[in-house]
């Protein structure tokens, strides 16, 4: 169902007038507006977050959903509603029709979140999943409306939906007063079908023409940045589904007519930012966005180290946090990475003795200072060289091509791998399996403290005739590491091999019989 075609295309002023009349706060609140001060000690600019992760659903889109709503007459809130979503735009609609007690059927995309579908059917919602992306959701909906006689409720391509999101536009500019300020140099709005950026675009320019509005997509769902480089709306052929709040083919009429007008600029952000963005609006407000809700941060960030700002004040809305917990374990590892800081290299050493503790000691030397090592895989395979894939600490962007020189200088080849998304996704967990080198192994687990010295304190206490044939460590977080260590220890050095691991004083499991390891690892 499309917008019904207007005679005359509505102004900022007539979308400034749907705006201060809304319905939404019969449902919706008014979410705060705060300072991130450690980000925005860090980019030298003033950050300010709308926190619409704060709202009863999580997420902004409760105010279009209820304000259309609330506009339709007896008759049509009598047979029900339909929409089409990717999670949030649907809560919203759902809470909105147990508010006002009608029926309220949604159609989700198969790769919803699971805690968004939990979410819809808790609140009364009839859930129907249909396709990969909203488009197909979208289009399965509309069979269901006119065989059922619903009204729907679109999630972004409605004057009203629109009007109702713009309200946190208004609430914005009136919460920077209660801040001691009235500066504001731009908004960084997500955009998946473009019904926020609409909704704030209009209000803004309306009032504060000075300020710029600027759009946010996932470089692999630039639905709106292409169609208004084209001039024309664009239908992606497929879209990705990290952010699956802005995974959207085709935006509305109506936002890419208000867009292609009112927006100053667009941002296009990658995983690895998203991620990292994640991690900044924790550490400032201890809470957890979803990443379409971390997009406006990550383009700030972006759009601060490209125009070399400082002393603005930029707002960033937190439209979402509708995170599956277990998307977390993704979003942690690519974190640092997505800041760049941790460098991924793969390293080359000589197979000798020796020269694993030589590597180790070298990591401790590199220029700007010792670094903390993240990750650690090997595997013997190899009776000349080693190969291994090391993650560790930097200091600063761009670090980790001179790590990979620094090394290479010292007599280790190395590539970097910071930016390999094979490597990042895949090779890490793949590092292993059986090798016919690996004669006498004894396999063990050992917990370590997460403390520099640590690893070079185990290597020391090592007698030199035993070779390190597997080593695996990834940093978690925890103030103890987690290693898990293949070690060639000939049967007459068992008992010493005993005593060095009761000198060691690190708890330690021995796994060589683990039935797990000799199916995987264990050399037939």
């Amino acid at each position: 169902m499309m917008v019904p075609t207007m005679t005359q295309p509505l102004s900022p002023f007539d979308y400034l007038k749907k705006i201060l009349t809304a319905r939404v706060y019969d449902v919706a609140v008014e979410s705060d507006l705060q300072p991130a001060r450690a980000l925005s000690r860090r980019l030298h600019n003033k950050v300010l977050l709308k926190r619409e992760d704060q709202q009863p659903v999580f997420s902004f889109k409760l105010r279009g959903a209820y304000n259309k709503m609330a506009q339709l007459t007896p008759e049509q809130l009598q047979k029900g509603v339909i929409c089409a979503s990717a999670g949030n735009h649907a809560q919203g609609v759902a809470m909105s029709a147990r508010k006002l007690g009608v029926r309220a059927v949604i159609v989700m995309p198969t790769t919803t979140p699971q805690v968004k579908i939990d979410a819809v059917q808790a609140l009364g919602g009839e859930v129907v999943l249909a396709g990969e992306s909203f488009t197909d959701a979208y289009q399965h909906s509309l069979k269901l409306q006119q065989e059922q006689g619903l009204t729907f409720v679109h999630p972004f391509d409605d004057p009203d939906v629109i009007a109702g999101q713009g309200t946190i536009a208004m609430e914005i500019l009136r919460q920077l007063q209660s801040l001691g300020s009235q500066r504001l140099d731009a908004v960084f709005v997500a955009i998946g079908g473009g019904g926020l950026i609409s909704g704030v675009a209009n209000y803004i320019k309306a009032v504060r023409p000075e300020i710029k509005v600027i759009g946010v997509q996932m470089s692999d769902s630039d639905a709106m940045v292409q169609s208004v480089q084209a001039g024309a709306r664009v239908t992606l052929q497929d879209v990705g589904l990290f952010s699956d709040g802005t995974a959207v083919k085709l935006v509305g009429e109506e936002t890419f007519r208000i867009a292609q007008g009112l927006v100053d600029d667009y941002v296009t952000v990658n995983t690895d930012a998203v991620c990292a963005a994640i991690k900044d609006i924790f550490v400032d407000t201890r809470s957890i966005v979803e990443p379409a809700g971390a997009l406006a941060v990550a383009a700030i960030k972006q759009y601060v180290a490209q125009h070399k700002t400082k002393g603005e004040t930029y707002a960033a809305i937190l439209c979402g946090a509708n995170m599956n917990f277990d998307r977390l374990r993704f979003v942690a590892e690519r974190a640092e990475v997505g800041e760049e800081r941790e460098a991924l290299l793969a390293v080359t050493i000589p197979e000798e003795r020796g020269s694993f503790r030589r590597f180790c000691e070298l990591i401790g030397q590199l220029p700007g200072g010792p670094r903390n090592v993240t990750e650690f895989n090997y595997r013997i395979g190899d009776s000349a060289r080693a190969h291994v894939f090391v993650g560790m600490t930097t200091h600063g962007k761009g670090e980790s091509e001179k790590l990979a020189k620094t090394f290479q200088r010292q007599g280790f080849e190395a590539l970097d791998l910071t930016h390999d998304e094979l490597a990042k996704e895949h090779l890490r967990h793949l590092v292993g399996g059986r090798s016919p080198l690996a004669q006498d192994e004894r396999l063990l687990r050992f917990e370590f403290p997460e403390r520099p010295g640590a690893l070079l304190k185990f290597l020391s206490l090592m007698q030199p005739s035993w070779n390190i044939s597997l080593f695996h460590y990834r940093n978690q977080g925890a103030d103890y590491g987690r290693i898990l260590v293949g070690i060639q220890v000939p049967p007459e050095d068992s008992a010493a091999f005993d005593a060095f691991l009761a000198t060691l004083g690190y708890p330690y499991a021995e796994e060589t019989q683990n039935p797990a390891y000799r199916l995987f690892l264990q050399t037939k």
